[in-house]
């Protein structure tokens, strides 16, 4: 009897508690820089003003899912480069004496400073300067120009609404809760105690002792 009631009660009691689970609202599942792609990213974020860490990973979400083997068949890469184009802006982002389109060091740097020249080329043209950069990038400058404004491209207008008004601002939040997670880290490392803290000092060993030779 005692242990039918028991039973009966850790049932309720698990019952209670997936109910509560299911009621409580999680954190919405964002996107994420990967580990790999993290510090590429943020030294390219730097390279103008007009760039962000949010904004440069909803741009490579939307190009390639951050694949670096992405092909497209026109364009290639973590970035989706064009060949012409990583012809005159492919860069050497790691070093080593190349720049390869298929290396995201090199592509993601090369989209960057590509991304600050395409600000500066859409810098006359009315409407938001972020949209008609993202609409080069996908389009060509040239089309920008000539539409004044995002060409009438079903691609391009897809791409700009979808990194403008869906990645960017999940981005943006997935950037902003990881970096709470990293001040938090830090608070925690600097509370603790420090590991490199000098040992106390051990006394001298007894067979480290100077001698005294007996005279004969």
């Amino acid at each position: 009897m005692f242990a039918a009631f028991v039973a009966g009660l850790v049932l309720v009691v698990a019952a209670v508690l997936v109910v509560r689970q299911i009621m409580t609202p999680s954190e919405p599942k964002l996107p994420v820089i990967p580990d790999a792609r993290r510090p590429v990213v943020e030294r390219a974020a730097k390279v103008c003003s007009s760039l962000s860490v949010p904004l440069l990973a909803a741009q490579i979400h939307a190009e390639s899912d951050w694949r670096p083997d992405a092909d497209s068949g026109h364009a290639q890469g973590i970035s989706q480069f064009a060949p012409d184009t990583w012809k005159e802006w492919g860069r050497d982002g790691n070093g080593d004496g190349k720049a390869d389109v298929w290396e995201p060091r090199d592509a993601i740097s090369s989209q960057a400073h590509y991304m600050c020249h395409l600000y500066d080329v859409v810098e006359q043209i009315p409407g938001n300067p972020t949209r008609l950069a993202l609409a080069a990038y996908n389009a060509g400058p040239g089309a920008v120009l000539r539409a004044r404004g995002v060409p009438t491209i079903h691609e391009t207008r897809g791409y700009v609404d979808r990194i403008i008004n869906t990645l960017l601002p999940e981005y943006r939040k997935s950037e902003a809760r990881y970096q709470r997670s990293e001040a938090k880290r830090n608070r925690a490392r600097t509370a603790s105690p420090s590991a490199s803290a000098s040992p106390s000092p051990r006394p001298p060993s007894p067979l480290s002792a100077p001698t005294t030779r007996r005279r004969p």
